[in-house]
């Protein structure tokens, strides 16, 4: 491992809180729950960040938005996303989780391409609003105190609409502890392939103090050590690539440290990841809803293995524990990794107009906040 990389191994921080290896979870709707969040951290260290959390369902004390704020006992930090676009909301969220002591770190969603999101000014778009950006980033670091609050965004919202290093001073002005890019613009979604380049820019127009993570095509340990290597960056944000592996903490832990990497699971041990993941989730929410919530993995856990048609049908209309320990229980255990278990996985899409509010591109510097903006759900 190259002495860039060592450097940027050791150097990663959050507020009071050292990272390592310098690895994120990225907070995807659905899938990085408790239960999720458990798993990956047994198999490596780094920071695991829960589902988005709106701003305006927190204040308002949701249910289903209060059980998503759920952490382990031995979890910390306890890293939560928040999203909103009014100040005044964005502030009255993060008092609360100060208050009622919800979480040690706070993730400011603006990187969200989802038209739901888009559409109300959110996500991905609000940094085109300079000002209203940065009332929303005052107003949470100014709420927060003591807890950390970084940020993730993307590149802009189109390739005429580039934002990211403007978002980045203005993040900067604020006192954030870190800032994530997703080196993709909204309208490229998850498609194509993702600009490293830009990583590096915003490296080296950020102050060397605050962190800087790349996010954005790591599928593997070596994808890791290359965006370390070639932009400069502080850490790595971790998404689709760890979707039904999330032994890939394991092998990123081992690169990251200069340590040989462990030997991928075997169908076998696979099973018994899947399994777990499935009490995990029955654990968190019940049985029938956590292995409802399981189906949508067992494509990804089994991507590149030798798992016939009908065997996977039947996974994926799991009703309980019992059928899934039925079914897991025809694997053939001894079946090795395949080669190609590894790559590209989860949504990708295609490249697309991002929906934004009627005139949202008209004034950079306007602080409107549009009407119905705050999204009563969280999730994403």
């Amino acid at each position: 491992m190259s002495s860039a990389t060592a450097t940027a191994v050791g150097s990663l921080r959050i507020g009071p809180y050292v990272v390592d290896p310098p690895v994120a979870l990225a907070p995807m709707a659905g899938v990085t729950n408790v239960a999720f969040r458990q798993l990956c951290r047994e198999q490596g260290g780094g920071l695991f960040v829960c589902e988005m959390i709106t701003s305006r369902a927190l204040v308002e004390r949701h249910p289903d938005t209060l059980q998503m704020v759920t952490f382990t006992p031995d979890e910390s930090p306890r890293s939560l996303q928040l999203y909103g676009i009014d100040p005044t909301t964005v502030a009255a969220a993060v008092r609360m989780i100060v208050d009622d002591d919800l979480a040690d770190h706070i993730d400011l969603n603006f990187g969200c391409p989802v038209p739901k999101v888009t559409r109300r000014g959110g996500g991905a778009a609000l940094p085109y609003k300079r000002r209203l950006f940065a009332q929303i980033l005052d107003a949470a670091v100014g709420a927060a105190g003591r807890i950390p609050v970084t940020v993730k965004m993307r590149v802009g919202i189109d390739e005429q609409h580039h934002t990211y290093l403007d978002a980045a001073r203005i993040a900067a002005d604020a006192g954030v502890a870190a800032i994530s890019l997703h080196a993709r613009t909204a309208a490229q979604r998850y498609s194509g392939q993702a600009d490293w380049a830009a990583i590096a820019r915003l490296r080296d127009s950020v102050p060397a103090h605050i962190p800087v993570l790349g996010n954005g095509d790591i599928f593997s340990a070596a994808d890791a050590v290359a965006m370390l290597e070639k932009t400069a960056c502080d850490g790595v944000v971790i998404g689709r690539g760890c979707l039904g592996r999330p032994w890939l903490f394991a092998e990123l832990a081992a690169a990251l440290n200069n340590q040989p990497p462990p030997t991928p699971p075997t169908l076998g041990e696979v099973a018994t990841i899947l399994r777990r993941h499935g009490h995990l989730l029955s654990a968190h929410m019940g049985e029938h809803r956590g292995i409802r919530e399981l189906r949508k993995h067992v494509a990804w856990y089994l991507k590149g293995f030798p798992v016939g048609s009908d065997l996977r049908r039947s996974l994926g209309l799991i009703d309980g524990l019992a059928r899934l320990d039925e079914l897991i229980g025809q694997f053939d255990p001894t079946i090795e990794c395949p080669p190609d278990a590894d790559g590209p996985r989860g949504r990708q899409g295609s490249p697309g107009r991002v929906v934004l509010p009627e005139g949202w591109l008209d004034d950079p510097e306007d602080t409107a906040v549009p009407h119905g903006a705050e999204l009563a759900t969280s999730g994403g």
